[in-house]
């Protein structure tokens, strides 16, 4: 273990500073700081007011990561930092701040690529990721299905959502129903006492002439606005667990129907699900029951690993350091749009 690489991840690309010190694949400390009260007021995030925060939070976050994994910043093989996508504003925070300890403490340096994060952070949890792997990433800003026959070099978008990804359709639904925000572990708590067959909400882009790994929420959340406007304007109360439980199944159907038909299509015998909407426990239950049945195996993080964190971030840079990826330039740039194709940023290829 002592000859595998240490790295120290910074994760800035929303929300939350979070701060992760990985020894290879063992997870030696994960710290977050997290901005979502400050949010709260406004419905959702405020991208000056994360920025703000981040500044905040960034040197007491690396100071007790780096105190909580017992080791010092001089004993880091490497700095990784999420270097997109993400708000611009909030990358640069975490981009700029991973340059200058690269520098001082004369470290190579990853900008790495979210997405190729939230599916490496696996590792810490269950081990190697097999290859290739086929990844469902589910979160405020995305729902994609990605192919990674190496998580360091090949990443392979199958499918991507074309307007609301899952996790904003929570997010405004719950304001629908006044269970404020962030909304999905809202409806999760309140989904328990509804009925998830009540309402026949629409599963989006489940035709078949329609993109077979492509989602579309946009439609549901509308058609569930309208559900609660109508029985409003009737005088009619709002049955709030029922619509929340009906919502949270038309998501997690669309999403582990799809996962499976690519798993099986691309011959990948493994799922691995991430992102803050894989804390969900509906969309655990059903992959797990969907996956068994199709004899796929299942893999996904604890919660805490699920949502935005450093972890993930310094999982995908002991990986690059593992495999003698080329480390990137220290003009590294923040990129809020940098494709999931590129896992890595190297030295002379910005943004």
């Amino acid at each position: 273990m002592a000859d595998e690489p240490l790295v120290l991840g910074i994760e800035t690309s929303c929300d939350e500073t979070g701060v992760g010190v990985v020894r290879g694949t063992t997870l030696l400390a994960d710290v977050v700081a997290s901005s979502v009260d400050d949010h709260a007021r406004y419905g959702g995030v405020v991208p000056e007011i994360a920025s703000r925060a981040h500044l905040e939070a960034m040197v007491p976050t690396i100071e007790r990561a780096l105190a909580r994994a017992g080791v010092r910043a001089t004993d880091l093989d490497g700095i990784a930092v999420t270097a997109g996508p993400g708000l611009a504003g909030a990358l640069l925070v975490g981009v700029s701040a991973a340059k200058a300890y690269a520098y001082a403490l004369d470290k190579p340096l990853y900008g790495v690529n979210h997405l190729a994060s939230h599916i490496c952070v696996d590792q810490l949890e269950h081990g190697r990721l097999p290859e290739p792997t086929m990844a469902l990433l589910v979160s405020g800003g995305h729902s994609s299905l990605l192919l990674a026959p190496d998580i360091t070099t090949d990443v392979r978008p199958l499918g991507a959502t074309i307007d609301d990804a899952a996790g904003e359709a929570f997010d405004k639904v719950a304001r629908v129903l006044g269970l404020g925000f962030p909304g999905g572990p809202a409806i999760d708590r309140r989904a328990r006492d509804g009925d998830p067959g009540a309402i026949a909400f629409p599963r989006g882009l489940t035709g078949p002439r329609d993109a077979p790994f492509d989602f579309s929420f946009s439609g549901l959340k509308t058609a569930v606005a309208r559900w609660v406007e109508a029985q409003r304007r009737a005088g009619v109360e709002v049955p709030v667990a029922d619509v929340a439980a009906s919502f949270q199944e038309a998501v997690t159907d669309v999403l582990t129907r799809k996962a499976v038909r690519a798993c099986r299509e691309q011959g990948v015998d493994h799922l691995m699900i991430g992102g803050g909407v894989a804390a969900n426990t509906r969309l655990r239950a059903m992959a797990e029951e969907r996956c068994a049945a199709a004899g796929i195996t299942l893999r996904v993080p604890r919660p805490g690993l699920c949502t935005d964190n450093g972890a993930m971030v310094a999982a995908l840079g002991a990986e690059m350091v593992a495999r003698n990826r080329p480390a990137s330039a220290l003009d590294l740039p923040a990129d809020s749009s940098l494709p999931v194709t590129e896992p890595l940023v190297p030295a002379g290829e910005p943004g």
